[in-house]
């Protein structure tokens, strides 16, 4: 892959495969664009997922592009476990695009797609592939990219013919405008209360203040009460350091849903990895009705907010 060169264009991440021929992935970033790779060679196999990643730097924010392919005759079960290590592994508040081709055609229901969907819903990627990207005689087909839709202020996805594979290109366009995130920043508060004040005031009454005359000087004087007076401020009334941003917009999450998101990864695990027809039937219905409860909780929360 090193000898692969394209114009302007820089080599950022690739996986090839070691005994079959004929696999890999790779990601090729502009050169104006800062980015960093993350290594995470030791959890590609050779048939069951090929990926790689890396992270683009922006003034504001950063996104992780992942590029993944499975052979068809790879373990569909063993794929989906590995991929939601990796996405745990890199889950932060960082956004994410995935681009991929797993062979699971996207223009038709199947039990397949829909336990990518509903692993990859947990970490809020969505489709947004609904055309055909590589057609043939009888059949048509489509290759996946995922997105994080709630974070992106608005995206264009298109088919490009290249005339180099049974592929077409899948280009896509997302907006720079990202005045709508917000950016975390910090401030200086102080919190009063009557034990406070009660503490401030006994320490006036206790301190000697005959050091404060030993001076001529009224500027040394001065900056000596000054300087007693202060600490004895930052004594009773210690100043805190705060955040506020992104974080404002979670505090619908509470720590029974963060329990009960806990509990569904933990039932979508056993699902993909048991035959068991009771846990079947049942993970889909603890899904749904978390579903609801995770939109009522934002509802309510937004009115509180905005009404």
């Amino acid at each position: 892959m090193n000898k692969v060169h394209i114009e302007n264009y820089n080599l950022g991440a690739y996986y090839c495969r070691q005994l079959c021929e004929k696999g890999g992935v790779a990601i090729f970033v502009h050169n104006s664009l800062h980015f960093l790779n993350t290594d995470i060679n030791k959890h590609c196999e050779e048939k069951d997922i090929k990926i790689c990643v890396l992270k683009l730097s922006f003034s504001i924010l950063n996104i992780c592009v992942l590029t993944l392919y499975r052979a068809t005759s790879g373990n569909f079960r063993h794929f989906l476990l590995i991929l939601d290590n990796i996405l745990q592994l890199l889950y932060t508040h960082t956004l994410h695009i995935i681009c991929e081709d797993i062979n699971i055609n996207y223009l038709i229901q199947s039990e397949k797609k829909n336990q990518l969907d509903n692993l990859l819903l947990s970490y809020n990627l969505t489709s947004i592939i609904h055309f055909p990207v590589r057609v043939q005689n009888t059949s048509a087909a489509a290759i996946d990219i995922f997105i994080d839709i709630s974070q992106f202020e608005s995206y264009i996805v298109t088919p490009i013919l290249n005339g180099l594979s049974d592929h077409d290109v899948q280009l896509l366009v997302i907006s720079t405008d990202y005045t709508h995130i917000h950016i975390q920043e910090s401030k200086t508060i102080t919190k009063i209360n009557k034990y406070m004040i009660s503490d401030f005031i006994n320490n006036l009454s206790n301190k000697s203040w005959d050091t404060i005359f030993n001076s001529d000087d009224v500027n040394a004087l001065f900056n000596s009460f000054l300087n007693i007076y202060l600490r004895i401020i930052y004594s009773s009334f210690p100043p805190k350091r705060v955040t506020n941003g992104n974080n404002d917009n979670n505090n619908w999450i509470t720590l029974g849903i963060k329990t009960a998101c806990k509990h569904k990864r933990e039932l979508y695990i056993a699902y993909i990895s048991s035959n068991n027809l009771e846990l079947k039937g049942h993970y889909p219905l603890y899904y749904k009705i978390l579903s609801n409860v995770l939109k009522e909780a934002k509802r309510m929360c937004y009115n509180k907010n905005f009404f």
